[in-house]
């Protein structure tokens, strides 16, 4: 009997030897068609790509526009269309429309500006305006900036980045190939200066009209609210000018000197590569591929998710609960209250607002609701917050007590004379009370193991310190969690080396550590690799677990563990970028909410960092993830340190709270 398995190897090899077999089956089309244009008084002529399956549904297409090189025509671009074939089918890149114009005025040479020559034309206004205004009317693409992106080799790479940087509402992005830019003019022999595009009435051109056009002056009008990517790309073999004046004209030079300037703008992000080979296509395919990868994931038919809420003029956050009530540290006035000096601790609640301060710093890390319909309050202060430090320069823990109307019941600050001692976290004890976690440089409860200690404290009903507890090796630890249930606080942060009973993973070490009622420890649990890891925050679930979060090797990483410190399940979020868990809202049904940042992609990005947010069951399964944010960075202050803060009602409710840019924001997403 024949073997199938040699026949079936047979028809294999037949197979890959058939022409075409290997190439992508699910192909776009390409057509051509024309728009008509109320500032040229002519139609516009392109060439269209439709992805596979266009034709057969309802969806909506993000859409890339391509500007071909001087002296070329429409047809130049249409090589890449087995790119977007294979890059749609292997789902590097969503299915998208690409529409590639033909630019025949001023000779092909009209750099895609509004020319003010004597026969110059308003090619920028007919392609920006009327252009994109016919492809939304007659094709089924999404109207909205994040869905549009523009790109272009030589004279429409210079093209493309104008149009992304003077035209923020309409695109969010530029592939910018080889770009003929020049600063701060031309070179002499330049062909930008040959054919009106940059002229004025009968002058072919204009310094002026030049430099007010290029670049940099774009760079100088940037709205950082409509943030823009640029993906820059040129050929280590550019044409080098002969002449040593001009040596810095040369287009790899020029690409990297619009790279370190865009770069340095708020609202640019910008990449650089430097590829083999010169000015032509041996660059652009695959740079053009390359910049696909990296930009086009970040297309989408919907906008991102606003933060929404309410937001403060304030300097940083400073913990939420779960009725809305925000802590936070202004450098002024919040709500007409009376401002102290540098940073006042506030509290804001639904109907008043609590301003505490001094002359130095106060700041808040954590509030927590009171049954009564108080609020506790904890941070530190540099001056004499309670009235008992007078003289006080460095930093002490405190806790503040306020009753339903926003009143100081009690004020108590605590820590060793002359050192740093900060509270970073808190947590409501179930008689009133409060926990409060964060570090001492001094001794609070016998003597400083190293540089910094992770500090425990326990307060009774009236304020009054009951019990400290140290935690520390020989480096820096801090506790930035703490979470209290029936029987017992948890508490979390980072440690440089070592602590008692544990080894050292490598880098900055995540750990959690167990106390009973009384303060004495059960256990602690380091947590991460051998890379720097950080655990943020940490609350008991309606099941008993004891859920902590933070980062692991600039991932965010989520673990459960029983009360007796075994651990149950581990979670994790990445991207490419940086992501960071800080805080965990306990659901019902054992579920939590994970709430942190990411500088990536998991839905749509809003720019910088964004607000992200994890639901898990009980094992650790998820349930659904959402990006929030603004153009700006969101949830992390300039160091990289996050400052943001969870908190959920009994239905399941969470509300959030955390820095923006300006201000502090509060929000039930």
């Amino acid at each position: 009997m024949r073997s199938w398995t040699g026949v079936l190897a047979v028809l294999f090899l037949l197979l890959l030897a058939l022409p075409g077999q290997a190439t992508v089956t699910r192909k776009g089309t390409l057509s051509t068609a024309q728009a008509p244009s109320q500032a040229l008084g002519e139609p516009i002529r392109y060439n269209l790509y439709l992805p596979y399956g266009y034709a057969d549904g309802d969806a909506r297409y993000p859409v890339l526009y391509l500007l071909h090189g001087r002296g070329d025509s429409m047809e130049a671009w249409t090589r890449i269309k087995d790119s977007l074939d294979g890059m749609i089918a292997t789902k590097q890149i969503p299915p998208l429309i690409a529409v590639m114009p033909d630019a025949p005025w001023s000779e092909r040479g009209s750099w895609y500006v509004d020319s003010a020559y004597t026969t110059g034309r308003p090619v920028e206004t007919a392609l920006t305006r009327d252009l994109v205004q016919h492809v939304d009317a007659t094709y089924r693409t999404a109207p909205i900036r994040n869905a549009r992106l523009v790109g272009g080799y030589s004279m429409g790479g210079a093209g493309a980045l104008r149009y992304a940087l003077a035209h923020q509402d309409l695109f969010s992005a530029a592939i910018v190939l080889s770009p003929a830019v020049y600063t701060p003019l031309p070179p002499a022999d330049s062909s930008t200066r040959d054919y009106g595009a940059f002229g004025q009435g009968d002058s072919r051109f204009s310094d002026e009209v030049y430099q007010r056009l290029n670049y940099p002056n774009l760079l100088k009008q940037i709205n950082p609210d409509l943030p823009v990517s640029l993906f820059v790309a040129v050929g280590d073999d550019e044409y080098a000018n002969p002449d040593p004046a001009d040596a810095h004209h040369d287009l790899d030079f020029e690409s990297a000197t619009l790279y370190n300037a865009a770069r340095r703008v708020p609202g640019v992000a910008a990449q650089l590569r430097i590829l083999d080979g010169g000015h032509d296509w041996s660059v652009w395919s695959p740079a053009f591929e390359q910049a696909m990868t990296a930009l086009g994931p970040t297309l989408s038919t919907v906008p991102p998710t606003g933060l929404g809420g309410t937001k403060y003029a304030a300097t940083w956050a400073g913990g939420v609960t779960a009725t809305g009530a925000a802590g936070m540290a202004a450098s002024g006035s919040v709500n007409g209250q009376p401002y102290k000096g540098k940073l006042d601790a506030v509290v804001v609640a639904q109907n008043w607002t609590a301003q505490l301060g001094t002359a130095s710093d106060e700041r808040l890390y954590g509030v927590a609701a009171l049954p009564d319909g108080g609020v506790l309050a904890a941070g530190y202060t540099k001056g004499d917050l309670d009235g008992k430090h007078p003289g006080n320069t460095t930093d002490d823990a405190f806790v503040a007590n306020l009753d339903a109307n926003g009143r100081t019941r009690w004020i108590t600050q605590f820590g060793t004379q002359g050192t740093a001692d900060r509270g970073y976290a808190l947590a409501a004890a179930a008689d009133g009370g409060a926990y409060v976690a964060g570090y001492t440089k001094g001794g609070l409860d016998g003597t400083n193991a190293g540089d910094k200690d992770a500090i425990l404290a326990r307060l009774d009903p009236a304020g009054n310190v009951l019990w400290t507890r140290q935690l520390g090796g020989t480096g820096e630890d801090k506790a930035y969690g703490v979470a209290a249930d029936d029987t017992g606080v948890y508490v979390t942060g980072t440690a440089s080396a070592a602590l008692p009973g544990t080894t050292a993973l490598g880098g900055l070490d995540g750990w959690v550590a167990a106390y009973d009622q009384n303060g004495e420890r059960r256990w602690v649990t380091p947590v991460g690799g051998d890379a720097d890891d950080r655990l943020n925050g940490v609350a008991v679930t309606s099941a008993g677990q004891v859920v902590v979060t933070g980062a692991s090797g600039g991932d965010l990483i989520a673990r459960a563990f029983t009360a007796q410190g075994r651990q149950a399940w581990t979670a994790t979020v990445a991207t490419p970028a940086a992501d960071e868990g800080v805080a965990v809202a306990p659901l019902p049904g054992g579920e939590v909410e994970i709430v942190g940042y990411t500088r990536g992609r998991i839905g749509v990005a809003a720019g910088g960092a964004d607000i992200l947010t994890v639901r898990l069951d009980r094992r650790g399964r998820q349930l659904s993830v959402a990006q929030l944010g603004s153009a700006r960075d969101d949830g992390v202050d300039p160091f990289g340190e996050p400052n943001l803060y969870a908190a959920a009602d009994p239905a399941g409710k969470v509300t959030i709270s955390g820095i923006t840019d300006g201000g502090v924001f509060v929000t039930t997403p």
